[in-house]
């Protein structure tokens, strides 16, 4: 399914709008959508201080998942992408809800 490429910043906050997403970088630079640094899918969007809660207690967002590009690598490794499968997940992994990215760039797309 092609969707945008992800970048750093694309992502502002999980589906609770507290928790901030941040990702782990482990790519060069080289890379660069809307003078952003592009993501890869190893790279962990990791979410800090989602105040979720259900009736036993908390149950924060604490990572984003992201789909893979099949046809785009970065440095031999899949290009993250932005696509309707995206989901925001708790420690125990359980969906939590799509992340909001209104920031997300919307010139280049891959599949």
């Amino acid at each position: 399914m092609p969707g945008y490429l992800l970048h750093v910043g694309g992502i502002l906050n999980c589906f609770h709008q507290s928790g901030i997403v941040t990702p782990a970088l482990m790519n060069s630079p080289r890379v660069r959508v809307s003078a952003q640094q592009a993501l890869t899918v190893p790279e962990l969007l990791q979410v800090a201080g989602c105040l979720f809660t259900i009736p036993s207690g908390l149950h924060p967002c604490v990572l984003v998942r992201v789909e893979a590009a099949t046809r785009v690598k970065i440095n031999g490794r899949p290009a993250a992408i932005l696509t309707p499968a995206a989901v925001c997940v708790a420690a125990d992994q359980a969906p939590q809800g799509i992340p909001n990215s209104s920031t997300t760039q919307k010139r280049v797309k891959a599949t």
